[in-house]
């Protein structure tokens, strides 16, 4: 057990998952990790080793057949898988959002459908608000949907869906004017829809297609794809929560939790680079002896642990409040912007004590490296994170005069 980024007041039950779920990332996922990374394969052994554990459905309620713990129990077990592979918190988190949403905001029949599914990890969700041309825009969306009778007819092209190839039901966010006027604000006038699909790449259903897989500089493993629409009919009890017009606040209200997601990533990468720097500084010598007797390295040592402490401790903090039924989007924003900076930091750190040997593809600081830039730009940019975290402190301490 590390000293580093412990969380004080679990319950037996959460102490045991956790244990769990850590001698599962030693065993079955950091040996393999680097290895599957190179070759931008799909984990397939461990996503069914992570079903059978009931992660799938770790937030899922009992009465849906998950295990209905908290959004705190969630974030520390991304936390250590991260830690292993960050790739792997990525698959579970799009699909764990979806869920969130339908237990949220779904119909009893949307929840009766999905979610004893989801919870077995049957049925594997992913979740869909960016387009190719608006980043984090999202008022900017021009993907469409029309109702025509008893169904919705869908067209557009969303960009970014991470599980976009692995998953089978998809929430995708589209603008919809049905029943709202000219001038309605954007926001307003936007609709999630529950997108019911096969498995793959090409044409999985009608209408639907994902192209195939993006290539990217790290996050590999996991599919990120996009998803292009095209004339795709939905059934109108397809709409999330069976009335239109509240998808923007339904995706963000998913999103808010996403962030403790991000920022528990941010936090188990760390963890990991500092694991790595720490053991290789007292191993490598210079000069006589290993470089963790030199100073420069202890003041590093020092600073990534310092940060890796402050980042799970922020964390822990947006976790327990959005559990506690408060308002959390300034502690997630906070969270989420800190952990993922931080992440950066403590990675660039260890990579630096690692000298030339970082730079090689044999070890692990070199994935690593090239997987931290993701948190600094998924579920909204640290811009964003920092315009929302303004926002909301000129709403708490609004100028009286």
């Amino acid at each position: 057990m590390s000293r580093l980024a412990q969380t004080a007041g679990l319950t037996d039950i959460q102490q045991e998952i956790l244990s769990t779920v850590r001698d599962f990332v030693d065993k079955e996922i950091i040996p393999v990790a680097t290895q599957l990374e190179h070759r931008d394969e799909y984990p397939t052994d461990i996503v069914e080793g992570l079903k059978e554990l009931g992660l799938f459905g770790l937030m899922i309620p009992e009465e849906y057949g998950g295990l209905g713990e908290s959004l705190l129990t969630y974030a520390l077990c991304v936390e250590e898988i991260a830690r292993g592979w960050m790739s792997v918190s990525g698959i579970i988190n799009t699909h764990f959002i979806v869920a969130y949403m339908l237990k949220q905001h779904g119909t009893q029949e949307q929840k009766d459908t999905f979610l004893p599914r989801m919870a077995l990890g049957e049925v594997r969700g992913a979740f869909s608000m960016s387009e190719p041309a608006l980043g984090s825009d999202v008022s900017a969306i021009s993907s469409k949907g029309v109702k025509e009778g008893d169904e919705y007819v869908l067209n557009g092209q969303k960009m970014w869906l991470t599980n976009g190839g692995s998953s089978t039901l998809v929430a995708v966010l589209c603008r919809s004017d049905e029943g709202h006027p000219e001038g309605t604000a954007p926001h307003k006038s936007m609709t999630t829809f529950l997108v019911e699909k096969e498995a793959g790449f090409g044409e999985v259903r009608p209408g639907l297609t994902i192209p195939g897989k993006i290539d990217k500089m790290g996050y590999k493993g996991v599919d990120t794809t996009e998803l292009i629409m095209d004339g795709l009919r939905i059934p109108a009890n397809r709409v999330l929560g069976g009335t239109t017009g509240r998808g923007f606040y339904q995706m963000m209200d998913g999103v808010e939790v996403g962030r403790v997601n991000v920022a528990a990533r941010g936090c188990g990468v760390a963890q990991r680079a500092f694991e790595l720097g720490v053991s290789y500084a007292q191993q490598r010598q210079t000069f006589g002896k290993p470089i963790a007797q030199h100073q420069a390295i202890q003041f590093k040592l020092a600073e990534m642990a310092t940060k890796v402490e402050a980042a799970h401790a922020m964390m822990v903090n947006a976790a327990r409040k959005k559990d506690s039924g408060e308002r959390n989007d300034l502690e997630a924003g906070m969270a989420k912007y800190l952990a993922s900076e931080y992440c950066k930091e403590v990675v660039e750190d260890a990579f630096r004590i690692h000298g030339g040997y970082g730079f090689s593809k044999e070890y692990e600081i070199e994935r690593l490296y090239r997987e931290a830039p993701m948190l600094l730009i998924g579920e909204g940019t640290a811009e964003i994170q920092k315009m929302i975290i303004g926002r909301r402190l000129l709403e708490e301490y609004r100028f009286q005069g």
